[in-house]
């Protein structure tokens, strides 16, 4: 008996996404999820009582909450090859040779610094879901339950474009509710495009690469 063929599989078919429109996250099983980049505050610097109050208010935030949040720190390794570029260019344009040597020692001091140096960038984001299809499911024993059966219609939900208005804005108002509680702490928050989404995700699943992707345009309505 011959073995039967195996089926390869898209890498496309392991991504939960199904495509991002208007800065909206649409996942296959056709919730949505709302990307936002938050800033960073340096308790260290802070005064005990400040530091007090900045996580008495974190606290109260997370005890807010009606719905879930996920928060998110990317890690990686500095680029200097931007900034190196802009001092090579100054290096090439100076004319006064004192100068020349200065910016020729210190591109040679940075890329011995970074080189001997683990540099890392760190970007915070919050994820904000929404599933109309647990929200419309009712609350108690019987959403519950219903909350772990699959829709039926689960692995092909099409949006209208009246459904997809409709849910953005259940989305923007937890976008909200999330914003003015963290805003309390100190923290600002900045929403995240379509294109800064696809830039993202296009990093996280091509860690090796640092340029800006040039064909994901597929995932974009």
């Amino acid at each position: 008996m011959a073995d039967a063929p195996i089926k390869a599989q898209a890498t496309q078919d392991f991504v939960p996404i199904k495509e991002v429109r208007n800065g909206v996250v649409i996942l296959k099983d056709g919730s949505m999820r709302a990307l936002l980049m938050a800033s960073s505050i340096n308790l260290a610097l802070k005064s005990q009582d400040e530091q007090n109050a900045i996580i008495g208010q974190f606290q109260n935030f997370l005890n807010s909450l009606e719905f879930t949040v996920q928060f998110f720190v990317e890690s990686r390794d500095l680029d200097i090859r931007p900034y190196i570029a802009i001092l090579e260019e100054r290096y090439v344009a100076e004319l006064d040779d004192l100068m020349k040597i200065q910016i020729r020692e210190y591109i040679a001091f940075i890329k011995d610094f970074t080189a001997r140096s683990n540099i890392m960038s760190k970007n915070f984001f919050i994820v904000v879901p929404y599933d109309p299809a647990l929200v419309g499911r009712g609350k108690g024993v019987a959403g519950a339950f219903n909350a772990l059966v699959p829709s039926k219609n689960s692995s092909n939900n099409v949006l209208t474009d009246e459904q997809f208005e409709q849910y953005r804005t259940q989305l923007e108002q937890r976008v909200s509710v999330v914003e003015q509680g963290l805003v309390r702490t100190g923290v600002r928050i900045a929403p995240l495009g379509t294109e800064e989404i696809i830039e993202l995700f296009y990093k996280l699943f091509n860690p090796g690469e640092l340029e800006k992707p040039q064909q994901v345009t597929q995932m974009v309505r």
